[in-house]
């Protein structure tokens, strides 16, 4: 049966009871399928090819989701967007009231599911798509994740953790107000790992009476904990006073969380992540780039390294990190980073807007460094982790792009191999 001309077709839908907005569908998304508004993450069904490229690196399975619809009653981007919940599944009535007979509509799907993916247009083979080098499989030395032990739904088990601390790790500004926040659990167990996040789930209702969706947050301490042996772990979380053009918005869960006294609880659900995360061979290197609070989870990597060296366990593997902000004041943790070990970690500093200074982005001093990121990229033993915001995203593999061109190495097939063996992961929001 002709895909085109099928009566019916397995629309790809994402639950937004389960959505906790954390844009990785989208950003997978290679035909642009995937779009949102304040509200909802949705799927264009007249743009979805059933790739399935967006389903693994989802952390929480909303995106795992189909109906089986009339094509000419598939749901629409509009509708998706006011949805609370996901409308059930049609009927066999309802589907042979459209003039489809079962055993037809089952063929359709079938023959859909295994249709190639559909080709991309002229403009967008021309632009550099970063996300396809992206992978969704951690490296294969990786400690066992433990995901989604705590839901978001009503019916699940959320967990209450503890605020134990709350800093501001910001020089000045009320812009650049950003926090390193410690919640504690207590005797529930939340085992998590460097790479991995949580959701926190705001008190009170929104503006459509509705309870507030989770903010995921990345975590910023190793495995055993902020402070190790305890069941606890630490945010880097920056109070949101505008949105990324520049309008005034109050941030509904930055807010509430750098407000927080020690003391206080709050709702936490997850923990999500199952290839964002750190190898676990000792003499493997670690390739940090972020940007502001994409530093949370190079953080905890940093730190687990650390700690493995002060016991006698770390056996060599090389931390590089390259690290941008507006200015030195805007950049978390910048005096703690001073103190780390030159023969510990390589730090790369970037800052776009120093008085006096030319603009530099992280991507400009990972060219600075060229040499060197080349031996990283044709290393089997080396691992690139990226985290900031989504502007970041096609600059920094980019650079990598040309480094690796510089270097005499084929980038097509360096990426492809990093993306197959878990090398190369991209976390931008």
């Amino acid at each position: 049966m002709d895909v085109a001309d099928s009566a019916v077709i397995k629309q790809h839908l994402i639950d937004p009871e389960i959505c906790i907005r954390c844009n990785t569908c989208e950003a997978t998304c290679p035909v642009g399928a995937i779009t949102h508004d304040s509200r909802n993450y949705v799927v264009d069904a007249q743009k979805c090819n059933l790739c399935m490229d967006c389903v693994s690196p989802c952390p929480t399975g909303s995106i795992d989701n189909w109906r089986s619809m009339p094509k000419v009653k598939a749901y629409s981007v509009a509708e998706q967007l006011t949805w609370d919940v996901l409308p059930g599944e049609l009927s066999e009535a309802e589907l042979q009231a459209a003039g489809l007979a079962s055993a037809g509509a089952r063929s359709a799907v079938a023959d859909q599911a295994q249709a190639a993916p559909a080709k991309l247009d002229p403009a967008q083979q021309k632009s550099f798509n970063s996300a396809q080098y992206g992978s969704s499989i951690a490296p294969w030395s990786a400690a066992h994740p433990y995901i989604n032990l705590y839901g978001a739904k009503a019916a699940e088990k959320t967990v209450t953790a503890t605020v134990t601390g709350n800093v501001r790790v910001t020089e000045i500004g009320k812009d650049y107000d950003t926090h390193h926040i410690v919640l504690d659990f207590g005797a529930m167990p939340f085992p998590v790992l460097e790479g991995q996040s949580i959701g926190i789930i705001p008190p009170g209702l929104d503006e459509r009476g509705k309870p507030h969706h989770a903010r995921q947050y990345s975590i910023a301490s190793p495995r055993n904990g902020e402070r190790p042996g305890y069941n606890n772990l630490s945010l880097t979380i920056k109070r949101v006073l505008e949105d990324h053009q520049g309008k005034p918005v109050r941030g509904v869960g930055s807010n509430y969380m750098c407000d927080l006294g020690v003391g206080d609880k709050v709702q936490v659900i997850g923990p999500f992540g199952s290839s964002f995360l750190m190898p676990n061979h000792p003499k493997s290197h670690v390739v940090m780039i972020c940007t502001g609070t994409g530093s949370a989870p190079m953080r905890a990597m940093t730190e687990w390294r650390r700690r493995l060296r002060a016991s006698g366990k770390f056996e060599g593997g090389k931390l590089t990190l390259f690290f941008g902000a507006r200015t030195k004041e805007e950049l978390p943790y910048f005096g703690p980073l001073q103190s780390l070990p030159h023969d510990f970690i390589d730090i790369n500093l970037a800052f776009s807007r120093t008085p006096g200074q030319p603009k530099k982005y992280v991507q400009d001093a990972m060219r600075e460094r060229g040499a060197d990121l080349a031996k990283l990229l044709a290393d089997p033993n080396a691992y690139f982790y990226v985290c900031g915001l989504k502007a970041m995203e096609d600059g920094v593999v980019l650079a990598l792009h040309d480094v690796a061109k510089a270097a005499g190495l084929d980038w097509d097939t360096v990426g492809a191999d990093m993306r197959k063996h878990g090398r190369l992961h991209l976390e931008t929001y």
